[in-house]
Parts: C-alpha cells; sequence; structure tokens
C-alpha cells in the first residue's frame, strides 16, 4: 500500500497478518530485562506498518517544517530525528488529514509483533545482530559476536536492503521508535489483544522501540523497551506509522 505525500514523495505501508506471539523476553535470553517480563501471550489483528521509519523528506511533505536536526544529521532519506511525543502524534493526525485514512503510532504489542515477524530469537535476523544488517553501535556488540563498526550517523532507510520475514527495514536500530503505550515497569496486567496500554503506568513516559545508531546491541533487541520523556534531542528518536482501519 502506497501513498503519495507530494509529488516523489510517498509513503509505504507493509500489511502485518493477524496472529499471536509470545510477548517479551524468555528466561533464556542473554541480556534480558525485567521491564521485559513476564513473558506473555498477545492476540492481534491485521494492520499495516510503515515500511521504514519516516523520512525527513516526508515529514517536511507532511509539516512543512523539520524539528532541529543538526546539519550532519540531515537528508531527505535519513529518518526525522529530534521528534518529541506531541510532534509525532501530530504527524500521525495530520498525514490521516491528508490521506483520510487512520494513521497513529503504533502500540508497544504491535511493534514488538511487526519486529518478530515470527521469531523468538533476540533478533529478527537470528541470535545476533551485525553492523551489515543494522545501525548500530557495532563496538558493543551482543553475545559471541566479534566487535564490529561503530558509524556515529544515522543511516539512509532501507540502505542495507535486508528485510524481516514481513518486509519491513531498520526496526533494530538507527533510531528509537515512538509507540502509544505509556511506560510501565513489566508487562503484570499489559493488554492481551495488542491494544495500546493507557492506564496506570508511569503517565510522564512513554514506549520507544528498536534502539538507535547510538545504541549498543542489546538494546536493540526484539524485546527491549525504554521509557523516555516526551521531549528528547539526542539525534536519536523517530517514529514508524500504523494504519488501521476505521
Amino acid at each position: 500500500m502506497e501513498f503519495f505525500l507530494a509529488q516523489d514523495i510517498k509513503l509505504e505501508m507493509v500489511e502485518i497478518p493477524a496472529g499471536n506471539f509470545l510477548m517479551g523476553s524468555s528466561d533464556r535470553e542473554s541480556e534480558k530485562r525485567e521491564n521485559e517480563t513476564p513473558l506473555h501471550e498477545v492476540n492481534l489483528q491485521s494492520f499495516h506498518l510503515g515500511k521504514f521509519s519516516v523520512t525527513q523528506a516526508q515529514w517536511l511533505a507532511v509539516m512543512r517544517d523539520l524539528p532541529k536536526i543538526p546539519e550532519h544529521f540531515r537528508g531527505d532519506n535519513l529518518p526525522v530525528v529530534n521528534v518529541w511525543l506531541e510532534k509525532a502524534i501530530e504527524f500521525c493526525v495530520k498525514l490521516s488529514a491528508l490521506t483520510k485514512e487512520n494513521f497513529h503510532l503504533p502500540s508497544e504489542a504491535q511493534w514488538e509483533y511487526a519486529c518478530r515477524a515470527g521469531t523468538t530469537t533476540p533478533f529478527s535476523f537470528g541470535e545476533t545482530l551485525t553492523t551489515d544488517l543494522a545501525n548500530f553501535d557495532g563496538e558493543q556488540s551482543f553475545g559471541q559476536a566479534p566487535k564490529d563498526e561503530f558509524r556515529k550517523r544515522l543511516t539512509p532507510v532501507g540502505c542495507f536492503g535486508v528485510a524481516n520475514d514481513f518486509g519491513l527495514y531498520d526496526m533494530h536500530g538507527n533510531v528509537w521508535e515512538w509507540c502509544a503505550d505509556i511506560w510501565h515497569e513489566n508487562y503484570v496486567g499489559a493488554p492481551s489483544d495488542g491494544s495500546a496500554w493507557l492506564n496506570n503506568g508511569d503517565q510522564g513516559y512513554c514506549v520507544q522501540r528498536g534502539g538507535s545508531w547510538l545504541d549498543r546491541a542489546s538494546n536493540c533487541r526484539s524485546a527491549f523497551r525504554v521509557g523516555d520523556i516526551a521531549h528528547n534531542n539526542d539525534n536519536i528518536v523517530g517514529l514508524r506509522v500504523c494504519l488501521t482501519k476505521k
């Protein structure tokens, strides 16, 4: 599914099939954190997710101006960064008005389900992650993987040419991606239907997923999660949009 936001600027969406999965980390996963537990089953309806993180060109086409981004982090095909939560939500609202569709931030469950794409390993690519598959701090590798490159910059979306089994690119590394859920310290009481978890928790923080160019490999795991303040200007936070039918 494609939407043209301006001349030669399109947004590509991938259909994610309905299904169920175990969300979180098992006891066997190296470097697991308690906030990734308990492992629990989630059942989801189908939805669409952005094939790539939102780019700076796409953001400009919808919002008309960029967040404050240093010159060496700018580029039409680079992910937009320094996106505050309010602006991420505003982007979804304006994108919905432009396309007459129902765009929003993915729930945390939708994000992890889409990232895993049927896998149960730490990464959708397997037991480890290398810098020819993703953009992260390769000097801080995962498991038995050797130390690798640390680019210290953003990379263009899709530049590695390798998607997960659902057809999504860059789910590990490059930029953190906002989710709709507020932060909870663990999954006790989490929804089992894939919806965003909006009650209780820490209302001052929202969930981000995926890791970034600045992060170690373990922070880019499918199950890894952080709660961030709504305002972040570290050149590491962007978004990927979700689409569900009204």
